[in-house]
């Protein structure tokens, strides 16, 4: 047995594709995303960051979460992480006051320059200061949260400046959870192409969840359907799509015609 991993990409458009991979390198990125153009929203694997480098069109985006993890850990061995915490945290309750009025483009982006932009700004600027203590060496977690906040400010306020990008990847991280979970059932894949083919699969039926179709009664169609349609068109059985072309009027099993 070897361990594989799978690299989620989240698309704009509610889509979720596991890809597999034999390793963790930044080849299998450029492979999957080639001649892709825009933001590219991520946590801080140095991967990422090596993908997006010397790339004029892409805006890479850093996760707040993650940040805040590192700050989390500090906050253990040093309390000043707490002020840390604490303006990350107003960060997050804008956000939230921006989905409880339903704001949209361009009064989403003005109500973040507004009120996030100020927090966002404070907080590196305590970053700075905090790096200036002479107590700090560079094997304290607190230490390590302010270098890796401060190596990612500019790409951690890219969301303040795109009203369509998340200020973190949680959507994805709740996406992605059906990973760990089926491990625990089935715990291997027991073969490369298996792996694959369980990545296609939950890919679907996670994508179908994201776009509220039953993914029964996607699957019980699509089986049906896919040898008569055309290779061309396989788009078309996508679950984003196929809601917009065959939701309502799904082929049924035979089971479901006997009843």
């Amino acid at each position: 047995m070897q361990s594989a991993w799978y690299w989620p990409i989240y698309g704009e458009d509610d889509e979720l594709c596991f890809t597999w991979s034999s390793s963790r390198g930044s080849a299998h990125i450029e492979q999957q995303l080639a001649g892709f153009e825009g933001v590219l929203l991520s946590d801080g694997y140095a991967a990422y960051d090596r993908y997006a480098r010397n790339k004029p069109q892409i805006t890479q985006a850093q996760c707040w979460a993650h940040t805040r993890r590192y700050f989390e850990r500090a906050h253990k061995s040093d309390p000043a992480a707490q002020e840390a915490l604490t303006l990350i945290g107003g960060l997050y309750r804008v956000e939230q006051q921006i989905r409880e009025k339903d704001l949209e483009g361009q009064k989403k982006l003005d109500y973040r320059s507004r009120h996030a932009l100020p927090i966002a700004d404070a907080f590196f600027a305590w970053c700075h200061q905090q790096r200036q203590r002479m107590d700090l060496v560079n094997t304290d977690p607190l230490a390590k949260a302010l270098v890796y906040a401060d190596n990612h400010q500019a790409q951690l306020k890219v969301y303040l400046g795109d009203p369509d990008v998340p200020i973190d990847t949680n959507h994805l991280e709740r996406a992605l959870r059906v990973i760990p979970m089926g491990r625990k059932n089935w715990l291997f894949c027991w073969s490369e192409v298996g792996a694959k083919h369980v990545g296609i699969i939950q890919s679907l039926l996670t994508t179908c969840r994201l776009h509220n179709v039953d993914p029964y009664t996607y699957l019980v169609d699509v089986l049906q359907r896919v040898a008569l349609h055309p290779a061309r068109d396989v788009i078309e059985l996508t679950p984003r799509v196929w809601k917009e072309r065959f939701a309502d009027n799904p082929l049924r099993s035979d089971l479901e015609h006997a009843h």
